[in-house]
């Protein structure tokens, strides 16, 4: 509240700018201490990529997806190529082919089955009379 504290705080002093202008500070961070807390901080590993058996669908199709995994076009494909060839799709080749792991395919093949779309002949069918 007095104003020659405010009068002194307010007041420029030349000089000291002048030596200010020739200060040059240089600051740089400590080097980073790892410490050994057992792993639990590493980065983690890099998925690895496969490219994917693209579909019909062109630009909608999943381009890459990570191995062990598959899409749901290749997913569609293979079920369908083990139904109608399954001595020649078998699960290991399966499992090759698409970087799978053999139980999973076994597990796919086995649960997931796709459905067949029967038509009956037009013999068959009672015509509706108006």
């Amino acid at each position: 509240d007095q104003p020659e504290v405010k009068e002194e705080i307010l007041r420029k002093d030349n000089r000291l700018l002048t030596l200010l202008k020739d200060v040059y500070v240089e600051s740089r961070d400590p080097p980073v201490r790892v410490k050994d807390g057992g792993g639990e901080h590493l980065p983690c590993k890099q998925e690895e990529k496969r490219l994917t058996k693209l579909g019909h669908l062109g630009a909608l199709d999943v381009k890459k997806v990570s191995k062990g995994k598959i899409s749901i076009v290749e997913a569609l494909t293979l079920l369908n190529n083990h139904k109608l060839h399954p001595q020649i799709w078998t699960a290991e080749k399966i499992a090759a082919e698409y970087s799978l792991e053999l139980k999973d395919v076994n597990s796919l093949l086995e649960f997931f089955i796709p459905f067949t779309v029967q038509e009956f002949p037009k013999e068959t069918k009672k015509a509706i009379k108006s």
